[in-house]
């Protein structure tokens, strides 16, 4: 009885979370939501984006990027170990893809049958982009605080700078911001941005982006009148 309970609960569950896929699919075709993105004024090529910010993002937010399907389950394995040890919600797992389809197609509620029509978004939208596409859509629509939602606006509104013209320390900062830019943003809270700007270099430096030297020095760029 708890077997087959189990089953129908699952079954209940996938028909949900196909509908709900469905339900947003016919909302906003992935054409649109693609075409609407690019459409921006400051769109940016990922040819146009330095590299080291670039690494920054990858190490931060998902350094297995370019060798799984949108779903990472070593990292979804690796978040709930941490939640178990920490005894509370502390890691999500979630890789670029996800947050991308997340933040296009879906509401942020935390439901089983959003996080499953997650997972369908995924899979057609790795089918339907290349990696690259995937990485150049998510960096020109996260969010970075302050009402900038591409690189471009967070650049030229925090930096007045044009992409191509950010330094490694800024490059690094604004990397750590999309994790959670109502907290990091720098103009409300430079010193959390800092902080979060070090887990985004200890990221680089254990996923070998960047040496411990090199790290540091990247550190010893941080403006004197930034705090």
């Amino acid at each position: 009885m708890g077997i087959l309970f189990v089953i129908l609960t699952t079954a209940l569950l996938l028909s949900g979370g196909y509908q709900t896929y469905q339900r947003a699919l016919s909302e906003r075709p992935i054409e649109a939501v693609i075409r609407d993105i690019r459409a921006q004024s400051s769109y940016t090529c990922l040819e146009q984006v330095p590299q080291l910010y670039i690494n920054a993002v990858l190490a931060a937010e998902d350094h297995r990027f370019y060798r799984h399907n949108g779903i990472d389950l070593f990292a979804i394995a690796e978040a709930f170990m941490r939640d178990v040890r920490e005894r509370r919600l502390v890691a999500g797992g979630s890789t670029i893809t996800q947050q991308l389809c997340k933040n296009q197609f879906f509401t942020q509620q935390k439901l089983f049958t959003r996080k499953i029509a997650e997972v369908f978004m995924v899979c057609k939208l790795e089918q339907h982009c290349s990696k690259d596409e995937i990485l150049e859509l998510y960096i020109n629509s996260i969010y970075y605080g302050s009402g900038y939602y591409n690189l471009a606006d967070a650049a030229t509104g925090y930096f007045g700078k044009q992409i191509v013209e950010l330094t490694a320390w800024e490059c690094t900062l604004l990397a750590g911001l999309p994790n959670a830019p109502s907290v990091y943003a720098p103009t409300k809270n430079p010193g959390l941005a800092l902080q979060r700007q070090q887990q985004v270099l200890d990221a680089m430096v254990e996923y070998g982006y960047l040496t411990c030297k090199e790290a540091d020095e990247i550190l010893q760029q941080c403006p004197e009148d930034f705090l």
